[in-house]
């Protein structure tokens, strides 16, 4: 399958990819933080790129532009905006599709926890049940719902190296590439919009890391190299679970509500990735860049107290 030109291909770069689903926490600067970090130390662009094709919060886009702005990073050209994609994505669907290599499925979440939830099904993983349905069976089932379009692979498994984690080989399975309401799914649109944006660097928190080895999957078949990839750990809360609202002050404006400069926000963010140096600017980050050194736990936050001075 040959491969489609990147808008940036002789022009690598690293990006970060926030979903406008609420305010950034400390865990998103972080990894905001560390991508943009990745990108400027190897001299690469760094890319804003907004994943608005789910939960979309009013504001919350601009927010998150003006937080990453506050603490000191900068990007290079526009901000993307993943919806305004939606052609170029279900362009790369129709390619897919003429090899052979998606079906329709028209199965709700309910069957399919139920099938991944039986004895030797993958936790999550699509079971296959509308793979080889017959076109009687489609035509009926496509009266009683509109399909999702899966992916058919042809592995159970793929293979990636991270920065942070090494060598991991993870599942493969017939993933989502557009849902039943004709939006492409999540692991099409970070894919195609990686590669045709230039992206060959991908730094996200390692909740993701599951993911990476489907998506170099679906790369290799619409024709691109995999990233490289390098998976942060997590900013966890006192309950020991992701980092929440629910935590209290976690936000670059709650924080600074509470008595706390964009310099302290962006010491604790260095500091807890294990930078050890004195850090108030991105500038001091990038002085002190040493990804061996870095922290290979999550981080447990503790609230902040409030420190107001005068």
């Amino acid at each position: 399958m040959s491969a489609p030109t990147p808008e940036n291909a002789l022009s690598p770069a690293g990006r970060f990819a926030p979903s406008p689903s609420g305010d950034l926490h400390l865990g998103n600067l972080r990894t905001a933080l560390a991508a943009w970090g990745f990108a400027r130390a190897t001299g690469r662009r760094f890319l804003l790129r907004v994943e608005d094709l789910d939960r979309v919060k009013q504001g919350a886009a601009e927010r998150n532009v003006a937080d990453l702005r506050e603490l000191g990073l900068d990007w290079d050209g526009p901000v993307a905006l993943q919806s305004e994609r939606i052609p170029l994505l279900l362009d790369r669907v129709r390619t897919l599709t003429d090899a052979g290599l998606t079906y329709e499925c028209y199965c709700t979440r309910r069957e399919i926890h139920a099938a991944a939830s039986a004895p030797h099904g993958i936790p999550g993983a699509y079971p296959g049940t509308c793979r080889e349905l017959s076109a009687a069976e489609r035509e009926r089932r496509r009266a009683q719902r509109p399909p999702a379009l899966r992916l058919r692979a042809e592995v159970t498994e793929f293979a990636v190296r991270d920065e942070l984690a090494g060598p991991f080989t993870g599942a493969v399975d017939d993933m989502v590439l557009v849902r039943n309401d004709g939006t492409p799914a999540y692991n099409l649109a970070v894919v195609v919009d990686d590669a045709e944006q230039g992206v060959d660097q991908v730094v996200r928190g390692d909740d993701l890391l599951p993911s990476a080895p489907r998506q170099a999957y679906l790369a290799a078949l619409l024709g691109h190299p995999a990233p490289s990839y390098a998976h942060v750990p997590l900013v966890l809360g006192p309950s020991g679970e992701r980092l929440a609202k629910r935590d209290g002050a976690v936000t670059l404006r709650e924080l600074r509500e509470l008595g706390y400069s964009t310099g302290d926000v962006l010491t604790w963010l260095a500091t807890s990735l294990g930078i050890e140096q004195p850090v108030r600017t991105t500038a001091d980050v990038l002085e002190h860049w040493d990804p061996s050194a870095w922290l290979r736990e999550p981080t447990a936050f503790q609230p902040w107290p409030e420190r107001r001075t005068g």
